[in-house]
């Protein structure tokens, strides 16, 4: 590269450089693991099994099955945690509507940095590092939603030991990013996929319609063999031609990012008079002998309606007027109104208890109580 070729990177480097987060992506180091830090068995569903931000998504059923793992790096400076993907059970009769598809969905509210007009996106690049026990062909995709329905995809060899690989997306009209906390745009990588994704040309240089059959070709897949693992960390997404050095962030500032998709409580109060196995979840209003509304303040205002979830209702009691109930339901109270961004009123309902204030309590260790909203 000539000086003058330096000097011009140089000065796009700065151009596009911002005062605060420059890294699109939540959780791009793979620190955060709210809801699992391994899970076994997959293969048979789509969903958010371990990382935060994270989900994986399968179209028709593979009788492939996979391991997925927060991993724990010792040979690649500056990172500690990864993702990992190991073959338990292999596929070697690809089905054509299969895929794997490991991806974060992007809000829109932050990704407004990457728009050039209300119609067109400036150039981005999408850097991360990888490693697999053998060379192995993956791809990484953006697409983009909100009926633009443009995507754009690149090929990595991934070797045996951590290199850093790149995809420089570059500026496109006809594109379009809403200011507000829909989904906009995905990051994809292509693990396996059958012959409805692979038998085309892969869109390698520019945004595009999307045609399903140039969306991963040239892939090889994770569940050729139990011995397939592969690995990633340190995803980026910048604006700019240019993938400059990760950005880390603290623990604490990417939970909290990562709390205003899903959060989880799990006790933080030991209430002796409860037992030792007792934990303070939050107070509930029992306002007849069986039926209760409880509330909970979340650590983090969520981005939107979150979806309540939770281990088992017999993990929790309902504690008013010095005795307690077990928990036979919970449920959002009134959810299209009442179940806000900052403040979730939960139903609860029990066996005979005497009306009035008291709280819900976890009476197991393995008592988990989550909020959803993710993209």
């Amino acid at each position: 590269m000539t000086k003058a070729a330096e000097l011009a990177k140089m000065g796009e480097v700065l151009t596009n450089s911002q005062i605060g987060r420059k890294n699109i992506i939540i959780n791009g180091g793979m620190q955060i693991a709210q809801r699992s830090t391994e899970e076994t068995g997959l293969g048979a569903a789509s969903g958010y099994f371990t990382l935060d931000r994270y989900d994986m998504t399968i179209n028709a059923t593979s009788a492939g099955r996979y391991t997925m793992t927060q991993s724990t790096i010792t040979d690649l400076e500056g990172f500690s945690t990864g993702v990992k993907f190991q073959c338990t059970t292999p596929d070697t009769s690809i089905a054509a509507g299969e895929l794997l598809i490991f991806q974060q969905h992007i809000e829109g509210f932050n990704a407004q940095q990457l728009k050039a007009t209300s119609t067109s996106t400036r150039a981005f690049t999408v850097s991360f590092y990888a490693k697999s026990n053998a060379n192995r062909a993956i791809a990484s995709e953006v697409t983009f939603s909100n009926g633009t329905n443009r995507q754009m995809s690149k090929l990595h060899t991934i070797g045996t030991s951590w290199a850093r690989y790149t995809m420089t997306v570059p500026a496109a009209s006809s594109t379009q990013i809403d200011n507000d906390n829909s989904n906009e745009l995905q990051i994809n990588f292509w693990l396996h996929a059958g012959s409805t994704y692979t038998s085309g040309t892969l869109n390698d240089d520019a945004l595009d319609s999307v045609t399903n059959a140039n969306r991963a070709a040239g892939i090889g897949s994770i569940f050729a063999s139990t011995d397939n693992t592969l690995e990633i960390t340190g995803l980026q997404v910048e604006v700019g031609s240019v993938a400059t050095p990760f950005e880390h962030r603290s623990f604490g500032e990417e939970l909290q990012l990562c709390q205003r998709y899903y959060q989880e409580i799990t006790g933080s109060i030991d209430n002796s008079a409860l037992g030792d196995a007792d934990q303070t979840l939050f107070p509930c209003l029992a306002y007849n002998t069986t039926l209760g509304l409880g509330t909970v303040t979340f650590t983090t205002p969520m981005r939107g309606l979150a979806a309540i979830g939770y281990s088992a209702v017999g993990h929790f009691l309902k504690v008013t007027a010095g005795r307690g109930d077990n928990v036979t339901g919970l449920a959002l109270y009134d959810a299209t109104t009442n179940a806000t961004t900052r403040t979730a009123y939960i139903n609860v309902t029990s066996g005979n208890s005497t009306a009035g204030g008291g709280l819900v309590a976890a009476q197991n260790t393995a008592a988990r109580l989550n909020f959803d909203a993710e993209l």
